[in-house]
Parts: structure tokens; C-alpha cells; sequence
């Protein structure tokens, strides 16, 4: 299994120095979720429907403009960047943000949770998977989202108020994401049982489970901490959109 925080041997731009993590996007898309993708050789996205995030290869023009290509003109894609990227006046940047990046660091923590009642959600469950996503805000999530992976949730009287799922994978890595409970059943440890659930399965896969979170978060991030989650390092999130023309 990788060690969270090593070295890679390999990565997108071929420098023996950077962590499969620092792309998490691009490496996923060229391979686990290859299938997704959309895009070429220097520039890929994630439809729609399933995700707004987008990566290049590197940050030369002609990935650049591989990349515009992939933006409509009223859609919006999101980079995950170790650094905070200039493009050219091409794109609008609608918003910046920093995002740690976490992975589980403490194995002991991911033990499974006793009698939590977590059930696998499916296809048949993206209706109240959307309106609890819509409600609780966890980050990016649509009608395809489910197609990333598995995705977990807990139930009450029939009502879906908790969920959980896998979203980027990569080679021996697997993200947690779209973590979210209904503001009404808070406080029962539904986040700590799914979380530690898919950590689980993840590893295992002999996979490292990791999860992105605002750096602003601090509660979740603390939570996280709980968790066995350490930062690994912090990342540039930006949103883009085409420029408009004067």
C-alpha cells in the first residue's frame, strides 16, 4: 500500500519528486476513471453531470488551450492546483479557495462501526441523494455523480439523512467525499460511521483513503483529525469560466 505523504516514482509532468496526489484529478482521469473522461492528451474533465473538475497535464498553452475547448459557454470547471495557477484572460476565475488535503494516516482508526444502520445506495436513490446534497451543500454532486464509485448512507423511517461516497480514484488511492447529514440528525456519529466505513472497504483494496476539506472548515477538519486524517498538504482550488467578450 502507497505510504500517505511518500514519494511517487512517477507523475504527470514525469518529476520522480511529486506525490500521485498533487494531480489527483488528472491521474484520475487518465486512469481509473479513464472511462469518464472527456477531452485528450493534454487537457481531460469530468462530464457535467457527474463533476465540474477539470485538470492538464501542465500549464503550458497548448494544454491551455485544450482546456478552453472543454469549457462551454455557460459552464463552469473547477483545478485542484498545489499552487496557486495564473491562466491567460481567456478564462474568468469566479472563485479561489485553499483546500487541505488529507489522507488516513492512522489505521487504527478505521475501524467499522457497531450496528450503524449503513445501507449501499444506488442509482435508484440519486433523487434523495440530490435533495440532501442540495440542502447540506458537501461539495460538488449531480445526477452522475454516483457513477465515481460506491456511496453509502443511513436511513430513518425511509428518509435518506446521511450519505457518504468514493469519488476520485486513482492508482492505490481512493477520495471520500459528498459527506453529509441532515441538519436534523445531527450528533448520532452518522459522518464518523460512514467515514470510517469507506476507509475501510478502501483499505481494503489496499488503497489510501484521502478527502479534500476547506481550509476554513475547521470543525470538519478537526472531525477529520478524530478520524485518523492528517493534512498532507494544502492545495489551490479555482472555478473557472470562459471570459466574457467586451
Amino acid at each position: 500500500m502507497p505510504k500517505p505523504g511518500g514519494a511517487s516514482s512517477a507523475s504527470t509532468s514525469g518529476r520522480p519528486d511529486q506525490h500521485p496526489l498533487d494531480h489527483a484529478i488528472w491521474r484520475a482521469l487518465t486512469s481509473s476513471h479513464a472511462r469518464l473522461a472527456e477531452g485528450d492528451g493534454r487537457a481531460r474533465r469530468y462530464p457535467a453531470a457527474i463533476a465540474p473538475f477539470a485538470a492538464t497535464i501542465d500549464l503550458e498553452p497548448a494544454a491551455l488551450r485544450s482546456l478552453l475547448e472543454l469549457l462551454g459557454p455557460s459552464d463552469r470547471i473547477a483545478l485542484a492546483t498545489t499552487a496557486e495557477t495564473q491562466l491567460p484572460p481567456a478564462f474568468a476565475v469566479i472563485r479561489r479557495e485553499r483546500i487541505d488535503q488529507m489522507v488516513l494516516a492512522d489505521p487504527a482508526a478505521r475501524a467499522l462501526p457497531a450496528g450503524a444502520p449503513i445501507v449501499a445506495l444506488s442509482a435508484a436513490d440519486v433523487p434523495a441523494m440530490l435533495a440532501l446534497a442540495g440542502a447540506t451543500q458537501p461539495g460538488p454532486f449531480g445526477p452522475r455523480t454516483i457513477e465515481l464509485g460506491d456511496y453509502i448512507g443511513v436511513r430513518r423511517q425511509g428518509a435518506l439523512v446521511a450519505m457518504a461516497g468514493e469519488r476520485m480514484r486513482l492508482d492505490g488511492f481512493t477520495e471520500i467525499s459528498a459527506v453529509c447529514v441532515d441538519a436534523a440528525h445531527r450528533g448520532h456519529g452518522f459522518t464518523a460511521d460512514l467515514v470510517r466505513s469507506l476507509a475501510a472497504s478502501i483499505a481494503a483494496r489496499r488503497e489510501v483513503p484521502f478527502l479534500h476539506v476547506f481550509s476554513a472548515n475547521r470543525g470538519a477538519i478537526a472531525l477529520y483529525r478524530k478520524l485518523g486524517f492528517a493534512l498532507r498538504r494544502q492545495m489551490h482550488l479555482a472555478v473557472l469560466e470562459r471570459a466574457k467578450l467586451a
